[in-house]
């Protein structure tokens, strides 16, 4: 399973190869801002193009954010907050304590 063909293809919506591959600030930044100025500019450029900017801003917006989210370096697992379920912490509660017994040794009472 290759994580950068995946991150390119879920970048259909841009931002979401970036949430793929754990770059939390980046991906909300291109899903809220990113997106909206994206749509702005397409809207700006409409009566300018004769409506070729419909076609022309969201091919080169979807190429750029699936090229950089397939470029972007893989930080999965580098998050230990994200996954605990790793970690033996839990195990640490659902241990018994056991006290030793003492040995017995002859000759005490």
């Amino acid at each position: 399973m290759d994580r950068n063909k995946i991150a390119a293809a879920l970048s259909v919506i841009p931002g979401l190869g970036h949430l793929y591959k754990h770059h939390y600030l980046v991906a909300f930044s291109i899903l809220i801002l990113g997106n909206v100025l994206a749509a702005f500019i397409t809207a700006l450029l409409v009566f300018a193009t004769l409506g070729l900017s419909i076609v022309i801003v969201p091919a080169l917006w979807f190429s750029i954010i699936g090229y950089s989210a397939y470029m972007a370096s893989d930080e999965h697992g580098k998050h230990p907050w994200l996954h605990v379920w790793q970690y033996h912490w839990g195990g640490i509660f659902h241990r018994a304590k056991t006290i030793p017994k003492p040995a017995f040794t002859p000759g005490q009472k």
